[in-house]
């Protein structure tokens, strides 16, 4: 175990991809051991052989369609007529906009490029300092692998075989919490730091842009209704959902707003395609670097010292916050779940733990690390859009942190916010 965390802790020293710094701690440690290498593309295969994958390929392809086709534009639109009319109303629209686009994307980082590609520029000629605003889009964007669908959740249902469907539901109210307490504060700090002005109009004019707004983004906001209102209905399962969110998507950027082009086809495929692969190649690699702890009896270990430490399920949930913040600062949240679900949840049953409730402190933690540094890719994608380099958006991304923590700690001993929806549902 040693050799297996130090050889991963001195791959990500030296910027090695987290699939490959995964793939190659295994390597090594099999090796040591004498185990047979045929069980790594084993692994990886039995792993990846799953219908339940498929719906991440398809998410992302229906979000880089979304992106594409003006889905996303409208959405923008429209949050801007319901929330840009206050102070530090540009700042909630990118919160707003994040929260409905989560319904269709599922991933968080496509939250961030939709959104961030747009609002980054505007709220910087708006009056926002550049940074705050990248550090907004980033903070925003986490909403992707929280509120439902989220492909975080389908690779935790499938690792901890739980309902997606139940930890859809569960995500709704969490996601909400986050999303809120965000927007208060971007108008919190708006009002405080006096930027983005704002113009008064009368309630008949906003109400004549709100109708507009309404009836431009009417089919973009159907699809949220279909996927999510299907899978809950028992229509089709989250794969059959994601498949259907691409071709409604498509449907609707091509034939009704007429922005997606066939030239746009082949580069979208290309960009979801390299998206997929290396999210599924870290599942594979993941996959393997938990069964090397599973067969070094880690999760045995690991429960025997946490219940010798505490019988506490309060106790227990906090060290298990301590460790996925940690965790989610040096590895991509799907690997993370893909270790750690394995390892973690069998002992929150034994605490007594809602395993749904469980799930959902869980993918918010993980989501807090896609803006956490070194490997917060939404940092990395804000930072892109935005022309910064990392260590530029780090003071602004601290607030939103501390917001998202407080977020965490609610979520973590309030249940009831995770676990109500679905028990309403059964």
């Amino acid at each position: 175990m040693i050799i297996l965390f130090v050889s991963l802790a001195i791959f990500f020293t030296i910027s090695v991809p987290i699939a490959v710094a995964l793939g190659f701690s295994s390597l090594i440690v099999m090796n040591i051991n004498g185990m047979p290498m045929l069980m790594l593309p084993l692994k990886a295969y039995e792993s990846l052989n799953s219908f339940t994958l498929l719906a991440i390929p398809f998410f992302i392809l229906a979000g880089h369609i979304m992106q594409s086709g003006g889905i996303s534009k409208r959405l923008i639109n429209l949050a801007n007529v319901l929330v840009g009319w206050i102070r530090g109303g540009l700042g909630a629209v990118a919160v707003l906009t994040s929260m409905i686009f989560a319904t269709m994307s599922g991933s968080s980082s496509a939250t961030t490029a939709a959104i961030g590609s747009t609002l980054i520029p505007a709220m910087e000629k708006k009056g926002y300092p550049k940074r705050f605003a990248a550090a907004t889009c980033a903070s925003s964007g986490e909403l992707g692998a929280i509120i439902p669908p989220s492909i975080n959740m389908i690779m935790y249902g499938l690792v901890a075989n739980v309902s997606i469907g139940n930890l859809f539901l569960a995500g709704f109210i969490p996601g909400i919490l986050v999303g809120l307490s965000l927007i208060v504060t971007i108008i919190v700090i708006a009002r405080v730091r006096d930027f983005d002005a704002v113009t008064k109009i009368s309630k008949s004019e906003w109400l004549k842009e709100f109708v507009k707004a309404l009836a431009d983004s009417f089919l973009a906001l159907l699809m949220p209704l279909i996927i999510l209102g299907g899978i809950f209905l028992g229509w089709f399962t989250p794969t059959e959902a994601s498949v259907i969110a691409v071709v409604y998507g498509f449907i609707v950027s091509f034939v009704f707003y007429k922005e997606l082009k066939f030239k746009d086809i082949l580069p979208i495929l290309s960009k979801s395609a390299r998206s997929s692969a290396i999210i599924l190649i870290i599942v594979a690699f993941a996959s393997i670097f938990g069964y090397i702890l599973t067969t070094a009896q880690v999760p045995h270990l690991l429960g025997e010292t946490i219940t010798n430490f505490t019988t506490n399920p309060i106790v227990f949930l906090l060290l298990a916050n301590l460790l996925l913040l940690v965790t989610g600062m040096f590895i991509e949240g799907i690997a993370a779940i893909v270790i750690l679900v394995p390892i973690l949840a069998p002992m929150a049953s034994t605490f007594g733990i809602d395993p749904i409730h469980f799930g959902i402190v869980m993918i918010v933690n993980l989501a807090i690390g896609m803006v956490t540094p070194p490997v917060g890719v939404n940092l990395y994608v804000a930072c892109q859009i935005a022309n910064l380099r990392i260590d530029q958006i780090i003071r602004p991304v601290l607030l939103f942190l501390g917001v998202l923590i407080v977020d965490l700690l609610i979520i973590t001993y309030i249940p009831f916010l995770s676990t109500w929806l679905p028990s309403l549902a059964n």
